[in-house]
């Protein structure tokens, strides 16, 4: 598979969830490391449970002097993801969802999405959400999946990018770590399992 062209999907433009402002994504990696999430939605339950498993790595990962970024496909979903506190990172919106394409994170079909939901990984991942309360909606582009990007300070090179196959794959915390040559004293948590409905939550 071909490697991330930094040069391009560096100067996508991001939406910051706080201000509003319109910044560059290479303007992220510029002075620091920089790992980044990138959500299918705003409103998934699963992508929420994600989102607070990575955020055990916040502390680890500003100690380090390593930035934590999320980044959704569109502002739906949006307030009520902040006013969970699943993240404890800064958030972006991708509106145009340019950053997506460019780093190749698929998109599903009417017919596809379905068996993808309902996968294990999905399952497994909805009952850990389930069990820490985190709930989810159907709100938004159900069919738009996600994954992460790593890259060393100054866009020097690419740490670590990483497709979801299926809606309930996520990298897991070691390797995050590993991938920036820092110790985590986090231990992961259980992955929720998904019910029927539950990815497109």
């Amino acid at each position: 598979m071909a490697g991330v062209d930094l040069a391009k999907v560096g100067t996508n433009l991001l939406k910051s969830a706080g201000s509003g402002e319109m910044v560059e994504l290479q303007t992220l990696w510029k002075d620091q490391p920089a790992v980044m999430f990138f959500l299918r939605r705003f409103g998934c339950q699963v992508c929420r449970w994600m989102a607070s498993e990575i955020s055990k790595l916040e502390p680890d990962l500003k100690a380090s002097g390593v930035a934590l970024v999320g980044v959704g496909p569109e502002e739906v979903g949006l307030k009520e993801f902040q006013e969970g506190g699943f993240f404890k990172g800064v958030i972006y919106v991708d509106e145009k969802k340019n950053c997506y394409k460019d780093l190749r994170f698929k998109r599903y079909n009417a017919l596809s999405v379905v068996p993808a939901a309902m996968s294990k990984s999905v399952r497994d991942i909805a009952s850990k959400a389930n069990a820490a309360g985190i709930q989810g909606n159907f709100s938004g582009d159900l069919l738009q999946s996600g994954g992460m990007l790593i890259v060393a300070k100054g866009g020097e090179k690419v740490l670590l990018h990483f497709i979801q196959d299926s809606p309930g794959d996520l990298v897991p915390l070691e390797d995050i770590s590993k991938a920036l040559g820092i110790s985590a004293t986090v231990k992961a948590g259980q992955k929720p399992v998904c019910n029927d409905d539950v990815c497109t939550r």
